[in-house]
């Protein structure tokens, strides 16, 4: 068994690169650890609370207790299955702001600024949304992933949208545009009612060609043979072999399984990787490191009128939608349900928005299991750019063992700063006409928390991941001891072998992960076959009045 090229993972980046180097003739191998993506509960956008859940399709990592959540475990869920995280995602598709491009670029992450990766972007996507404003300038019109946006049928979505106005901030037609800051509607990767997951929009095409096959097995460790990649260990049937690659090995396993499978071929750091008993390779104190992510809280809301989507919580509801998306991918099976969202600054002098809201016309957990006090509704709130650090390290010299997750989630006292600003200025949003009308009161937190106190135990009780680690495999420059890979995504110390997933980013982007992970994915490949599209010197809109004005 052997390719030119050889990809750990199919997901987001992984499928986006085969897909790319197949198009110029190279012949790729992708290693995928789960299996198919068939069935209406990944291919049915409202059923995304069930596959995350679902041991089939999840590889059901925790985080190790965490201190700043009152010792709380978290669930980390990364996509095991045809397509990875975006097999199993909310669909949401955030870009990310340009000036977080910028800073990858200035922390060394050199070809790497907004002007560079825009055309990726482009690249990537046909874009659906130009019927309600926005610069198709700005947008791709001929790629894979096709991107769209919910009908917005439900009353909720406009009042969020006309109440975060009404509070001062600005509208944007399109935040994957020129404008990311303001309220607006929300994009997603859903094309004709269906999931549009990267299996959809480039394995399938890939292996249709015939240039990309799938294995399907555990990746135990990367093969290194005189300081070259040559191929990878798996384990599939109860035997273990060797698949080789002619030309280089890359890994897309995702920020959590990437940075614990380079330590396992002895890439990482050196003491950790010999207390392990793995011989090392390469010492890269930066492998593990640097792993971020977004936690948010859910505010919800008591609906004084019938008009959630409360109406449909029970078997009969859930039976209804389901027939009707079955038999015509329409309907309220056919949206993720998150159709509105905004983007704002928290406090003057910040350049550009650092809270992210995703509107929920249904008060509910992200788990699907419990919807709060019948007809409410629920804002997804959350500061962008936490300065908590945490790690993830081997368990044990075990492939088959989870590694050890340690976010360190508000272990910076910034942290809960602003996230007591979040919650105080989603309130003020909140108490807007648009949006007042609509209100009974306020579930949660409720609104006896009111003190910075209150606040905090709130948060500490009640803070939940949005799903979006980074950062294990941090790019920079080649000379850069805590760097884990070079601004072409080769690791540093060993030759032949590339990461092209999340655990790249320097700092994790504005919103969610997805579309930068693609991204990600197309730009490496680019990398890998000698060439890159030219840069786009486009001006971003950043509010003029930044330096003195929250909004």
């Amino acid at each position: 068994m052997e390719a030119d090229y050889v990809v750990i993972g199919a997901g987001s980046g992984g499928s986006a690169l085969a897909y790319r180097l197949a198009e110029a003739g190279r012949k790729v191998l992708i290693i995928e650890h789960g299996g198919s993506d068939a069935g209406p509960f990944i291919q049915m956008p409202a059923a995304l609370s069930y596959p995350m859940n679902m041991g089939i399709y999840d590889w059901g990592f925790m985080s190790e207790p965490e201190p700043g959540l009152g010792g709380r475990r978290l669930v980390t869920p990364r996509g095991k299955v045809i397509g990875g995280s975006s097999s199993i995602n909310g669909m949401v598709y955030v870009r990310g702001h340009a000036c977080d491009f910028d800073h990858w670029a200035e922390q060394g992450a050199q070809g790497w600024g907004y002007a560079d990766v825009l055309p990726y972007f482009k690249r990537m996507e046909t874009w659906h949304g130009g019927h309600d404003g926005g610069d198709a300038a700005w947008r791709g019109a001929s790629g894979p992933m096709h991107i769209t946006r919910g009908p917005r049928r439900n009353p909720l979505f406009g009042a969020f949208i006309a109440a975060g106005q009404q509070a001062g901030y600005p509208v944007t037609p399109d935040y994957n545009g020129g404008q990311q800051e303001g309220f607006g509607p929300m994009e997603a990767t859903i094309w004709k009612g269906r999931r549009w997951s990267t299996a959809n929009a480039y394995l399938r095409p890939a292996m249709k060609c015939g240039n990309v096959s799938i294995i399907r097995g555990l990746a135990r460790k990367v093969q290194i043979e005189n300081g070259r990649a040559t191929g990878v260990e798996i384990e599939r049937g109860g035997k273990v072999e060797v698949i080789r690659a002619r030309a280089e090995v890359i890994l897309a396993a995702s920020s959590i399984n990437t940075p614990k499978i380079l330590m396992l071929s002895g890439i990482g750091p050196a003491a950790h990787l010999a207390a392990q008993g793995v011989e090392v390779i390469a010492d890269r104190p930066g492998v593990g490191a640097n792993l971020q992510d977004h936690l948010e809280v859910y505010m919800q809301f008591a609906a004084q009128e019938p008009v959630t989507l409360y109406k449909y919580w029970n078997l009969w509801g859930k039976a209804l939608i389901g027939a009707q998306w079955l038999f015509t991918k329409q309907g309220l099976g056919a949206s993720n349900q998150f159709e509105a969202c905004g983007f704002i600054r928290s406090d003057a002098g910040i350049e550009y928005p650092d809270i992210q809201y995703h509107f929920l016309p249904i008060a509910v957990r992200y788990d699907g299991k419990t919807a709060a006090e019948g007809h409410g509704f629920q804002v997804h709130a959350g500061p962008m750019r936490s300065k908590s650090r945490g790690a993830v390290t081997l368990r044990s010299a075990d492939p088959r063992e989870a590694p050890v997750i340690s976010f360190n989630y508000m272990s910076h006292p910034d942290d809960w700063a602003e996230f007591r600003k979040v919650i105080r200025l989603t309130r003020e949003i909140f108490a807007q006409p648009a949006m007042a009308g609509h209100v009974k009161h306020e579930i949660q937190p409720g609104v006896a928390v009111q003190s910075d106190d209150e606040i905090d135990a709130f948060i500490r009780e009640h803070a939940e991941s949005a799903y979006h680690p980074c950062g294990t495999a941090r790019m920079g420059r080649a000379d850069d001891p805590t760097a884990v890979v070079d601004p072409e995504g080769r690791v540093i110390g060993v030759e032949g072998l590339r990461v092209a997933d999340s655990s790249i980013f320097p700092r994790i982007t504005n919103g969610n992960l997805n579309a930068p992970s693609i991204m990600t994915g197309e730009k490496v490949a680019d990398h890998i076959l000698g060439r890159r599209l030219p840069s786009e010197n486009v001006e971003p809109w950043i509010n003029p009045n930044w330096r003195v004005a929250q909004r």
